[in-house]
């Protein structure tokens, strides 16, 4: 016997005792300090009494004891390989356009010009082969669901695509007893009350909005291509739609702008749609790595492989949802913990940290669609032709099918050696591995922040236990 690789663990102060979590299993446990010296000395010893017997039967259920190591990390790789394989979901992100209605200071896309006039936009009969191409899809993979995601640029300024791809899909998965899931990423300012009322019979879930801050901070960075401020308009919009589907806050922070989400959160708190937010996250702006030391920012990478504007999907929002850090600074880090301590606070639901992957991109059934038809292995890859992993009409050209198997080899958690977050990590985001590091199957670790966040799930299975007692 021996301990999991993948056990980690909080001391609690003011206490004897010791939360202790498996990241494999997501086992959870508070323990006596007893315990803890039992599982540190576990391999090659006998339990010599019942009760110490017991005690590693549970641990060993739980699985915080293993029968080796070999063992235990052939189960990682099937792991890993199950999340390729599984069939329970089909996922498909649709960037309806790559055009936007805002400017924002930080847009890597530099939309302040007239780039928005030709800026790609899928047309109906590229949409009516894309829903083609799902429906394959869901008779090759036949399963549960679909989760259809709306991305962009901003999705709203091509409704007439949306909504002919979510009725059509509707249809389809009706007739094929198969869940439809509509998410929506937007900055929020086309929402209406009219549109949620109609694609809420056909499946949606939820939508998610931005905001950088409060009102002065949002406007200043998330202005209209026109200069006004947006703030007033996407509060009046969520308000009017928040008692017909879930919404979801996103932010995006630098350096300059982390300390001012206090205020949005107060803000937001007061509202009388707060009740009904289903999650409040936020993440670091994406910035080119010498423009940001220039102005003090924080270094992020722009994804794509030049710098003409409008080339891929809108960064500020990549990642469809799942919450990645893309950058390689200690003070992202220390500032996601931060803003998850103060959201909390609020009583708001964040993400914890912790249960943040495998993401998207180390599952085979989940699809980026550019609005060319382009497939890409997720949002933060489609600014780059050369990394689209096939096309919806099937095209044989090689780029693309080397892109795919370069896809299919991920497994940058092979190099982390014996870090006991590879299974809510698998390496870090391969995004930022690959313009960070010049290589995509390189890990990009954030261990500091999975840390933070683990002290955090302790403090609140211990508060939860005290309440029970």
């Amino acid at each position: 016997m021996q301990a999991s690789l993948f056990n980690v663990r909080v001391p609690l102060e003011g206490r004897q005792d010791v939360f202790l979590m498996n990241t494999f299993t997501d086992a959870q446990l508070i323990v006596s300090r007893d315990v803890v010296d039992l599982l540190d000395r576990i391999e090659g010893y006998e339990p010599a009494t019942a009760e110490e017997r017991e005690t590693v039967e549970q641990l060993a259920e739980n699985g915080f004891v293993v029968p080796d190591r070999a063992t235990e990390r052939e189960e990682l790789k099937n792991f890993f390989r199950e999340v390729r394989e599984g069939t329970e979901t089909l996922k498909v992100t649709v960037l309806t356009t790559l055009q936007c209605n805002f400017a924002c200071d930080y847009c890597i896309q530099g939309d302040h010009g007239d780039y928005n006039k030709t800026a790609a936009k899928m047309s109906m009969p590229m949409a009516e082969r894309l829903a083609a191409w799902m429906e394959t899809r869901l008779d090759a993979v036949a399963p549960s669901r679909l989760v259809l995601t709306y991305f962009g640029g901003e999705p709203l300024l091509n409704m007439p695509v949306l909504y002919f791809l979510s009725e059509r899909m509707h249809a389809s998965c009706t007739a094929r007893g198969v869940q439809l899931v509509i998410n929506i990423i937007t900055n929020g300012l086309l929402l209406t009350r009219e549109m949620v009322e109609r694609l809420n019979p056909l499946g949606l879930n939820g939508i998610k909005i931005t905001l950088d801050g409060d009102r002065d901070a949002h406007n200043k960075s998330r202005p209209l291509r026109g200069g006004q401020g947006t703030f007033d308009k996407i509060i009046a919009n969520t308000r009017a739609v928040a008692d017909l589907t879930q919404i979801a806050i996103g932010g995006n922070f630098e350096m300059d702008t982390a300390d001012s989400y206090p205020a949005l959160l107060d803000f937001l708190a007061a509202q009388d749609f707060a009740p009904r937010l289903s999650k409040v996250n936020f993440k670091p702006v994406i910035r080119e790595k010498k423009a940001a030391a220039a102005k003090g920012m924080i270094p992020l990478t722009v994804v794509g492989a030049d710098s003409k504007p409008l080339n891929g999907a809108c960064m500020t929002s990549a990642g469809t949802g799942v919450a990645r850090v893309c950058d390689s600074c200690n003070f992202v880090d220390d500032k996601m913990s931060y803003l998850r301590e103060e959201t909390k606070k609020r009583g708001f639901k964040t993400s914890d940290g912790v249960h943040n992957g495998p993401c998207e991109i180390h599952k085979g059934h989940a699809h980026t669609v550019g609005p060319d038809g382009s497939l890409f292995a997720c949002p933060g890859f489609a600014g780059e032709a050369l990394q689209s992993t096939g096309h919806i009409d099937g095209r044989d050209e090689e780029y693309r099918t080397q892109a795919l198997r370069n896809f299919e080899k991920l497994a940058a958690w092979e190099m982390c050696n014996d870090c006991a977050f590879i299974p809510v990590c698998a390496g870090g985001c391969t995004v930022a591995a690959h313009n960070e590091l010049g290589d995509l199957h390189a890990p990009n670790c954030h261990k500091p922040s999975f840390e933070a966040g683990l002290i955090t799930l302790a403090h609140e299975a211990a508060a939860r236990e005290m309440a029970a007692a």
